[in-house]
């Protein structure tokens, strides 16, 4: 399949650059043999008996760091803790960085390179871990064209997040608040700490030929064990999915690089619910696995046209098969 086949055009001023408030007031596109339009807050009215509702707990990081080398500026995107303790991270401009410079930051957090791979990220080491959390920056999309002010610390975060080691936010789960959580009897947590690589876009024309990022999961076996009991599981965000279909709904931990596309056949998700994503993007592909590539330009040109709010802070979407 040909990448342009996934594509579309998006105008720029649909993409959202604050989230809804209240979080569960924005707009759902109902994805099934017809497009119903609703608010988020009465998803459960779409839920049947028997079905599991399942979410992606991670918990994002402040993992955007601003400091100095000498009197030039360097920012720090840190995208994992590595087994030594140190971190990997983005570094702008990486060419200012050699192994054995130190980096400056404020509270008195500095931090050592330690390596500099061939891809242009770094291996870092801070003096202090602990400070990270206090200076640190929400790790917001690039696509969100502002700096990130104190409200993002709250509404970039899920209310149930729980482990931390996401870069980006599971952002269909953004939607939900602790009321409407409340209202979902049934429902179920894995963990798989998003990195940055969610963003990265599909490079090959053939995207048989595209390699995709991996991420950490975990799933329980209490999980496991609400997944056979259930009639259906619905996913709520693209990241719950993948853990899903990675583990086919058995307890473990891992890396997935699971990379869903039209002809796969889905073990165990029977419905997601998720943010509208960017063209020629792996996540529009994967809802295009779910419901087929016309039902998803049919629903995204409705919601261009009637003007839906697209990417991490906008609207939703539940799709059921």
């Amino acid at each position: 399949m040909n990448i342009s086949e996934f594509d579309f055009a998006l105008p720029e001023e649909l993409i959202a650059h604050y989230p809804a408030e209240p979080r569960d007031s924005s707009r759902l596109l109902v994805i099934g043999d017809k497009l119903r339009e609703m608010v988020f807050r009465d998803l459960p009215s779409l839920l049947k008996d028997g079905d599991l509702v399942v979410f992606n707990n991670s918990r994002v990081i402040p993992a955007r760091l601003f400091g100095k080398k000498g009197e030039a500026k360097i920012e720090l995107l840190l995208l994992r803790k590595l087994e030594n303790g140190n971190w990997k991270a983005f570094a702008k401009p990486g060419k200012k960085l050699k192994v054995g410079d130190i980096v400056l930051f404020e509270q008195g957090l500095s931090c050592v390179v330690a390596h500099k791979y061939e891809s242009g990220e770094v291996e870092v080491k801070f003096n202090d871990d602990a400070i990270i959390k206090q200076i640190g920056h929400m790790p917001l999309p690039p696509y969100i064209k502002r700096d990130d002010v104190a409200a993002d610390q709250k509404s970039y975060q899920t209310v149930y997040a729980k482990p931390e080691g996401s870069v980006a936010a599971p952002t269909a789960g953004l939607h939900f608040t602790d009321e409407l959580l409340a209202k979902i009897p049934n429902k179920a947590f894995v963990t798989l700490h998003v990195g940055a690589g969610t963003f990265q876009p599909v490079k090959t024309d053939n995207i048989d030929e595209h390699k995709m990022h991996s991420e950490w999961y975990e799933i329980s076996a209490e999980v496991e064990e609400k997944i056979r009991a259930a009639k259906r599981v619905i996913a709520v965000g693209t990241t719950s999915l993948r853990v899903l279909e990675s583990s086919g709904g058995v307890a473990g931990s891992g890396e997935t690089d699971i990379f869903i596309k039209p002809g796969y056949k889905f073990k165990v998700v029977d419905g997601l619910v998720t943010n509208f994503h960017l063209p020629k993007s792996t996540l529009f592909i994967l809802t295009c696995a779910m419901a087929g590539a016309a039902k998803m330009h049919k629903a995204y040109k409705y919601a261009i046209d009637n003007k839906f709010r697209f990417f991490s802070y906008g609207d939703a979407c539940f799709i059921s098969t």
